[in-house]
C-alpha cells in the first residue's frame, strides 16, 4: 500500500498499458462525443486528426483507468479536489497503444486535515511512439501511514 510518505517530488508511478480499439472509440463517442471524426474512420480520416480517433474525453477516461490499474488502487487515496489541467496533444487513434506515468511535482501535509496529505502529480499518457498525447496535473490526498504520528 502506498502512503503519502511514498509521494515523494520526483518519485513516478507507471500507468498500465492500454490497447485503444475501433469499437470502444465509437461506443464512447456514441454517448458522450458523438463528433463525425470519433465515429467513422471515413470522418476521422478527412479530419485534421488522420483517422478514427478517440475523444479527448474518452483519453481521460481511459488515462484514469490506466492509473487507477497502475497505482492508485494500491495507494491511499481520498480523492481529488479537481485538476489543474488537461492537454490533448496529438490524437489517440484506434490500434495505438498507451502507457505512461505519473510523476510527483510536490507533497505537503494538510493542517486543515490531519493525518491527510495533498501530493500533486503531473501525468503524461504516451503513444506507442513515445509521444505524448495527454499531459495533465492534478492534486490528489493521501492518507499517512501513521495518521496519529502525522496529526501532532
Amino acid at each position: 500500500m502506498l502512503y503519502f510518505e511514498d509521494f515523494l517530488p520526483g518519485n513516478s508511478f507507471p500507468l498500465t498499458e492500454k490497447k485503444v480499439t475501433a469499437e470502444e472509440i465509437v461506443e464512447f463517442a456514441a454517448e458522450f462525443d458523438p463528433q463525425p471524426m470519433h465515429l467513422s474512420e471515413a470522418a476521422g480520416k478527412e479530419s485534421i486528426l488522420g483517422g478514427l480517433s478517440a475523444s479527448g474525453w474518452h483519453t481521460a477516461s481511459m488515462f484514469m483507468r490506466m492509473m487507477f490499474d497502475g497505482w492508485l488502487s494500491n495507494s491511499s487515496s481520498e480523492g481529488s479536489p479537481g485538476i489543474e489541467f488537461m492537454e490533448w496533444k496529438k490524437p489517440v487513434l484506434a490500434g495505438d497503444t498507451l502507457s505512461g506515468r505519473s510523476t510527483v511535482i510536490e507533497s505537503r501535509a494538510l493542517r486543515s486535515r490531519p493525518g491527510i496529505g495533498m501530493v500533486k502529480f503531473l501525468h503524461e499518457v504516451e503513444n506507442q511512439r513515445g509521444e505524448v498525447v495527454m499531459r495533465g496535473e492534478n492534486p490528489i490526498m493521501m492518507r499517512f501511514r501513521n495518521a496519529e504520528v502525522n496529526a501532532a
